[in-house]
């Protein structure tokens, strides 16, 4: 049976199950190493300060998804990113009319970060493309969009890094790709998901147009050392 309730704590979960090999564990927390993705999610929040505090000295700014974390005097609490979490409970009804292909190897993993760092910086970390298959459109040799997976559990896989090219936008890529990698995941019998600031209005309208619904708001807390 599916339980849709491991999605009020994304990280947590996935570093409970599919994910279990990227995890570093503190008392009532748990987190990716950093090297991959600087999230965690709490399990007991009330016991979470000490290993917070730990995980600060190994990565300068980083996120605990869910219930707003105790922090200890070591600690900053720099802002709160409130995201849509979208579900996709059906495959996209759409043409696949672009060549999309898996980035794998070193040279394709190095064009991947490069784009999203470009357009997302911050977020995508040298190894982060080790947690899941990407996908990418490449015209005149050159990488413009991209999209992948993130984080994941046993029933749902987090759809991650949907970005494109400032100089590559309006021609539907992101929909080609969306579309290719939820295919991927329904594949897997699994259901696709994704977070959105709630403030980028043009994307959520993006994501429902091709299906996705809100399932919730669910808060990533950024927090750094002091």
């Amino acid at each position: 049976m599916i339980q849709e309730h491991k999605l009020d704590n994304p990280a947590w979960y996935s570093l409970n199950e599919i994910h279990h090999n990227f995890a570093i564990e503190y008392k009532g927390i748990k987190f990716y190493n950093p090297k991959y993705c600087p999230f965690g999610g709490s399990i007991d929040k009330d016991i979470a300060t000490k290993g917070i505090s730990e995980y600060s000295n190994l990565a300068d700014s980083f996120f605990v998804i869910g219930e707003k974390p105790l922090l200890g005097d070591t600690v900053n609490l720099k802002r709160n990113l409130i995201c849509n979490q979208m579900l996709l409970k059906k495959q996209i009804e759409l043409e696949l009319k672009e060549e999309i292909i898996s980035l794998q190897n070193e040279s394709q993993r190095e064009d991947l970060f490069n784009l999203v760092s470009l357009v997302q910086p911050g977020y995508f970390k040298n190894k982060t493309a080790d947690l899941g298959k990407y996908f990418g459109i490449y015209k005149d040799d050159k990488l413009v969009a991209v999209s992948g997976e993130r984080m994941q559990m046993n029933d749902f896989t987090e759809i991650s890094a949907i970005v494109t090219h400032p100089n590559h936008t309006g021609n539907g890529y992101a929909k080609q790709l969306i579309k290719y990698t939820t295919d991927q995941v329904f594949q897997e019998k699994k259901t696709p998901y994704l977070h959105v600031v709630e403030s980028n209005v043009h994307a959520i309208r993006l994501y429902e147009k091709l299906g996705f619904t809100t399932r919730r708001k669910i808060n990533f807390w950024n927090l750094s050392s002091k």
